[in-house]
């Protein structure tokens, strides 16, 4: 085994680690979408994708990929039978299909308890104490990832609707939002037919922009995206002394959000989820084909 590989796959991205067996990262990579719930035929394609980059970047033959060994952490992992499903199809030598939470917490908190709440496109949080680890929410935003940048983003279009239609006050960010789709409310609605997570997530840093400058609508929206956060963290039972790490995209926007009691236990993470998945691969692979079962 020359090579491993970790991988770290959301609604926004997918990136790629091209590491030795013991951990030292070569090089790495990025490409498009990876939730094997919404698209898994999309996500196979760019984790790939990422992964032949990756091995470019590092000078290596993308030939080796399939006597390469992965750990990928992937949204969408922890419902149904998609990360069986994907396993099946992908290219490497051994695949072991986490959450992305998963990794997340093994990057921000290594071997140590921990807590992290994911806060990017979608949302999830978990806590290690004595070493058992619970997983909270990632049930995608149809009917979960509050707080998240696709329901922040839905959130704006709904709003801006209700705008519209004179249920609500209209506020500098829903009039332009409106003119973001031509003044036409159907070419709001047309838009959510086919948009992913990804899609809505785009519109959640005017969101926090525009709440920083007073728009009713943003602070209202931001305001419920707070609260979700923090009810999803009171379930966690952290207290005094507890770390807790915030990742994503959105993790900067919220931290000074947050109520004193939260804010106290943020720490910054030792690595990143990708850094997260690379170590587990390393520990894994190292010990032995039968660990990746």
């Amino acid at each position: 085994m020359q090579f491993v590989l970790g991988i770290d796959g959301g609604g926004t991205s997918c990136r790629a680690a091209l590491a030795t067996p013991d951990g030292v990262v070569l090089s790495r990579a990025k490409s498009g979408a990876a939730n094997i719930r919404t698209d898994l035929t999309g996500a196979r394609t760019n984790i790939v994708d990422a992964a032949r980059q990756a091995f470019l970047a590092a000078g290596q033959d993308p030939d080796l990929i399939p006597r390469t060994p992965a750990v990928l952490g992937l949204a969408g992992a922890n419902v149904g039978t998609y990360s069986q499903q994907l396993a099946a199809i992908l290219p490497f030598v051994e695949s072991r299909v986490e959450t992305d939470a998963e990794i997340a917490l093994e990057g921000a908190v290594g071997p140590n308890d921990g807590a992290i709440a994911i806060l990017g496109t979608g949302t999830a949080y978990m806590v290690r104490r004595d070493g058992v680890s619970r997983a909270i929410g990632g049930w995608g935003f149809q009917v979960g990832d509050q707080g998240s940048g696709a329901r922040i983003g839905r959130d704006l279009l709904e709003q801006t609707l209700l705008a519209y239609d004179g249920i609500r006050a209209a506020s500098p960010l829903t009039r332009e939002m409106l003119c973001v789709f031509r003044n036409d409310p159907q070419d709001v609605v047309e838009f959510t037919t086919n948009a992913k997570p990804g899609d809505f997530g785009g519109f959640a840093p005017k969101v926090f922009d525009a709440a920083e400058k007073g728009d009713e609508v943003a602070v209202w929206i931001v305001a419920k995206a707070v609260a979700d956060v923090e009810a999803s963290l009171a379930v966690l039972g952290l207290h005094e002394g507890d770390t807790l790490c915030l990742l994503g995209g959105l993790a900067p926007l919220y931290a000074p959000r947050l109520s004193p009691r939260y804010r106290d236990l943020l720490k910054a993470p030792l690595d990143d989820a990708l850094g997260g998945a690379v170590r587990m691969a390393a520990r894994v692979f190292a010990a032995g084909p039968e660990a990746a079962l």
